[in-house]
């Protein structure tokens, strides 16, 4: 006799926690993005809303930047965690310059 399953064995939930980490990552891989990315994420159903602090490298377009980074982030959090993403809120929170901090002469 075969059996015929009518619904799904489980369900699968990924956690804010993981939902941040993957946006992080995703942000650190759009160019003119800096390294010190901060990402606050809520997940509710299959749906991700994400706070972003982007830190923006000196002299990039601004709007460029942040605009591409949203794109990317909606993307990669929907391809990695397998939510859509219903917002991205950002914040640019630095021009850094990428000079190496040094003695001025």
């Amino acid at each position: 006799m075969t059996a015929v399953i009518t619904e799904p064995p489980g369900a699968t939930v990924v956690s804010e926690r993981a939902v941040r980490r993957i946006a992080a990552q995703a942000a650190r891989e759009v160019p003119g993005v800096e390294p010190d990315v901060q990402v606050t994420a809520r997940v509710a159903g299959g749906s991700a809303a994400l706070r972003v602090r982007l830190p923006v490298g000196y002299p990039q377009p601004v709007a460029r930047v942040t605009d591409a980074c949203r794109e990317h982030l909606i993307l990669r959090t929907g391809e990695l965690a397998g939510l859509s993403v219903s917002r991205v809120d950002i914040e640019v929170s630095a021009l850094e310059s990428g000079a190496v901090a040094g003695r001025v002469r």
